[in-house]
Parts: C-alpha cells; sequence; structure tokens
C-alpha cells in the first residue's frame, strides 16, 4: 500500500521561537491520520516552558507567558510524553508528516536534552525514520515556484484546507493532507516506499541546503552557513 493512501501521524509544535538550540516548546500535537481523515485522533500539550514568551511568538500561536503558566503543565514530564508519542509513531513504520522538520524534532531533541529525559534519537530502533518533510519535498519536486513555502502557502498551493493556522492540531493535520496531495499531484514521490521516500529527503534537503549557501555567499555573506543535517541536526554538531 502506497503511503499516500495509509495511516500517517502528524507532529506539529509551536513555540517561544525559531531557534532550536534555546527556545522552548509551548505547545505540541500528534495526530493520527487515517486515509479518510475524517477523524484525526490526536493528543495535545499546553506546557509552561519555565521561560517568558516573547511578544511576537504570542502574536502568532496566541498563547501569552501569564496563560501558558495558568494552564500549561510543567516542561519535563510533558516532553517526555511528547517524545514518547512520537517514538511510538516512528517505531511502528507509521510515516511521522513533519512540515520543516528539522526545526520540531530538532528543538524537541534540545528540550529533551536540557531536562535530562532519552532523546527521541536513542528511543528508536534505528534512525529517525520514515519522515515525510512537505517543505523538503515541495521544493524538491517544484524547485523553481517563485513565492512562500509555508504551509499556509503549500496549502493553498495544493488545495488544501488550513483552518485555525497556528494551532498545532491543525497544522498537523494540514502537513499531514499537503503531503498527500503532494504525493497524489507527483507519483515521483507518491510512489516511493517511505524508507526510500525518508532517503530521497535526506538528499534533497542537503542539496537545498548547499544550494542557499552558494547564494547567501554570492549576495550577501561570503561565510554563510546552511545547515545540511535532516531530519534532525546533531546535537552539539556532531
Amino acid at each position: 500500500m502506497s503511503w499516500i493512501s495509509g495511516p500517517l501521524v502528524a507532529f506539529d509544535l509551536e513555540t517561544t521561537g525559531t531557534d532550536i538550540e534555546n527556545d522552548r516548546i509551548v505547545t505540541a500535537a500528534v495526530v493520527a491520520v487515517d486515509a479518510d481523515e475524517r477523524s484525526p485522533q490526536a493528543r495535545t500539550w499546553l506546557l509552561d516552558p519555565g521561560v517568558a514568551i516573547p511578544q511576537q511568538a504570542s502574536a502568532i500561536h496566541g498563547i501569552s507567558t501569564e496563560h501558558a503558566r495558568e494552564h500549561g503543565v510543567p516542561a519535563a514530564p510533558a516532553i517526555e510524553e511528547i517524545t514518547s508519542a512520537v517514538a511510538e509513531a516512528l517505531n511502528s513504520g507509521t510515516p511521522l508528516v513533519v512540515m520543516n522538520a528539522r526545526y520540531d524534532l530538532s528543538l524537541l531533541d534540545r528540550e529533551c536534552r536540557r531536562h535530562g529525559i532519552e532523546p527521541l534519537v536513542k528511543r528508536l530502533s534505528g534512525k529517525t525514520a520514515p519522515v515525510i518533510d512537505p517543505l523538503v519535498l515541495d521544493k524538491h519536486v517544484d524547485r523553481y515556484r517563485k513565492g512562500s513555502r509555508n504551509l499556509k502557502a503549500l496549502c493553498e498551493h495544493y488545495g488544501v484546507l488550513l483552518d485555525d493556522a497556528h494551532n498545532a492540531v491543525a497544522d498537523a493535520v494540514a502537513a499531514a493532507r499537503a503531503a498527500r496531495s503532494l504525493g497524489i499531484k507527483h507519483s515521483v514521490i507518491g510512489t516511493l516506499a517511505p524508507a526510500e521516500l525518508h532517503d530521497l529527503q535526506v538528499r534533497a534537503a542537503a542539496e537545498q541546503a548547499a544550494s542557499l549557501q552558494r547564494y547567501l555567499r554570492r549576495t550577501s555573506n561570503s561565510e554563510a552557513t546552511v545547515e545540511s543535517a535532516w531530519p534532525v541536526v546533531p546535537y552539539g554538531g556532531r
């Protein structure tokens, strides 16, 4: 059975910022999405990240520092539960859909290490796979399309409904739908086995990073470096 017609698990985080080494998780969702997509089964978390949530982050996802402190659970036990849920999906062989996986999965890794929790990579029977990243795939199959490639833009391009953007559940489900639509439209990826698709994305992400690095060095910063690892940036650069 092709991955586009089989079960998927989607994962999304809303956070305090965009720095994987220093920012924190505010909300998380792990959502089982069957092929009919009529009744996604979601697990969700609201965390007290232990730090103030910057105004610019709150403006995006709607969670203030005060709300997180009053209604959120302590970060460490929640991160343990989130990591366990993601590990369970990957160990089952079900493809894990993560929009911009390099960010979400790397930030989860750093949160585990910050709180002394066994990181995802050490809970898996093999590598962190199979992961499906609509961002990497879209850049691979439609390299020269201009304009934004954020989740909202991808959903518009592939005819996917995105309700309540920056809600972790809504974003996770939309990412899964966008991934299926990508696979249906582009049979070159839709017909691959999940393991083959994962390996393709490792190569594609590295090529995309190298291309961006060349562009930045040519146009704005001669010493620019763009991380090539996917789906997780190694801790400590190793």
